[in-house]
Parts: C-alpha cells; sequence; structure tokens
C-alpha cells in the first residue's frame, strides 16, 4: 500500500506512544506516533490522525479503554504498542498480554485496517539492573511476533539493532525515548510499512561516545538511576498509583496533521 493510501490513522498504546521523552507536559508531546504520522502527511495531506495512548496503561487497559474507540473511528492505518508496562509489573504472563494484542490485532484487521506493532529491546542492554527481566521482553517479543503472522500484522523489528539499546536514544529514565529515539522509532515503523522514502538508516549505529560512563563513574550513575527513577517507580506500584491516573488521551478525536516546517523543506 502506498502512503498516499493512509487517510485515517490511529495509534494505541501507552507512554512510549503519546510520546513521553519528546517534548513534555507543558509544551506538549511529540513522540514517534506523531512523527510517523506527519510523514505520512507529506504525502497524503488529508490524513487525519488521532493518538489514544495513555501512560502507564497495561496491556489488557489499552485493549479495554481503547481498542472500541479506536474501532468507532473506522481508521485505515492502526498502530498497536504495548505490554513493556506489564513486563515491569512483579507478576507478569506473556501469554495473558498477548492474549490481549491479538485480540486487537484480530478485531483490527478483520474491520479492513492495515495494523503495525513493534518488538522491545532487551532492557538489560540498557541497565545492568534489569537483567532478571530480560527473559519477559524475550518471550512478550515471541509472543508479538506470533499474534502479528496469525493477524497479517507489520512487525517493526526494533529488538535485532543494537542501535535501540543506545543510551542517546533514551531518556534519564531509561524507561521512555528521547527525541532521537521517538524519531528512530517512527523510522523503523516507517520502513515496516514500506512507505515512500523509509529505508534502514534507522538501524545504523551513531559515532562513537567517548564520554560514556566507565568504572567508578558507570557504577555512580546505575545508583543515581535507582534513586531517581527506580526508586519512585516501586513506590508507585506499593502504593497501587501509576503515572497515568487521571489522564485521558491527547489526542481522542481524528484530526488534521500539522507537518513541522523542517520537514518540509
Amino acid at each position: 500500500m502506498s502512503e498516499s493510501a493512509y487517510l485515517r490513522y490511529v495509534a494505541l498504546g501507552d507512554s512510549q506512544t503519546e510520546g513521553l521523552g519528546d517534548g513534555d507536559d507543558v509544551r506538549g508531546l511529540r513522540g514517534w506516533a506523531d512523527r510517523l504520522a506527519e510523514q505520512l502527511a507529506l504525502g497524503s495531506p488529508d490524513l487525519v490522525y488521532a493518538n489514544l495512548a495513555v501512560r502507564g496503561r497495561l496491556a489488557g487497559q489499552v485493549r479495554a479503554e481503547q481498542l472500541e474507540p479506536a474501532l468507532a473511528l473506522r481508521p485505515d492505518l492502526v498502530t498497536v504498542v504495548a505490554g513493556v508496562n506489564d513486563v515491569l509489573r512483579p507478576r507478569f504472563d506473556a501469554d495473558e498480554v498477548v492474549a490481549h494484542l491479538d485480540a486487537m490485532f484480530a478485531a483490527l484487521t478483520a474491520q479492513g485496517a492495515r495494523v503495525a506493532t513493534l518488538t522491545f529491546p532487551d532492557v538489560a542492554r540498557m541497565t545492568p539492573l534489569a537483567r532478571p527481566i530480560g527473559h519477559r521482553v524475550l518471550a512478550l517479543n515471541d509472543g508479538i511476533r506470533a499474534a502479528a503472522r496469525r493477524h497479517g500484522v507489520v512487525v517493526a523489528e526494533t529488538s535485532h539493532h543494537p542501535v535501540v539499546t543506545d543510551p542517546r536514544l533514551w531518556s534519564a529514565d531509561r524507561l521512555h525515548a528521547a527525541p532521537l529515539g521517538h524519531a528512530r522509532i517512527a523510522a523503523a515503523v516507517a520502513q515496516a510499512l514500506d512507505l515512500p522514502g523509509s529505508d534502514d538508516g534507522w538501524t545504523r549505529p551513531l559515532p562513537a561516545d567517548l564520554s560514556a560512563p566507565s568504572g567508578l563513574r558507570a557504577v555512580r550513575a546505575e545508583l543515581r538511576w535507582v534513586g531517581s527513577f527506580l526508586g519512585p517507580w516501586i513506590a508507585r506500584r506499593v502504593r497501587g498509583r501509576s503515572s497515568g491516573d487521571g489522564r485521558t488521551a491527547k489526542r481522542p478525536a481524528l484530526l488534521p496533521v500539522t507537518v513541522p516546517a523542517e520537514d518540509l523543506s
């Protein structure tokens, strides 16, 4: 399908699709889904786009809260990215998470939408303290691939490429992509969809980072991360709180897309 064939794009998911790490709640969030919509709009000026993603949502919550509104918008292109928040919970059942994704893939493709998703990087390659949950990510990725095959869903295989765990692609919390990371995710999905102008440039490594911490500096960086991000995250879980409590979708209706001036040049 050519780029100009997509006229109604809807994004489902959690904080990554909402755009955390690319902008802020004061200036507004951009994120990879917005960036993908902007690329689509270059070839389809009549494109309309909705983003139903809300931070902190588990895969089951994405299905319960976002699937029916998405179907009601009758999109011809949908992205569904969820499951990382489940991986981070004490109780994780890969089969249960994949069942929610499978149900969303089935409903959306049955309505005639082209659906795209992606696999996730090994978090242990970004922070050694996450090594105990590395097997969860692998299990989730295997389930995503199997569900995608069943329903003809396009998969952007981000997990295979070393660059996806380069710290410069990630925010300080190591959970959300930085602007450069969001740009690479958008490029990965664009390539998976075979959009005109897309290529594998997003897989290429960044220049060597000579300032990367090592030895004692690296240990101190890990400890700062624990105190600044992991500790508060655990505290919210203990209290039964979520970063998405009280939040709603940033773009619940299909609206025209404004392409940034720098992308028009």
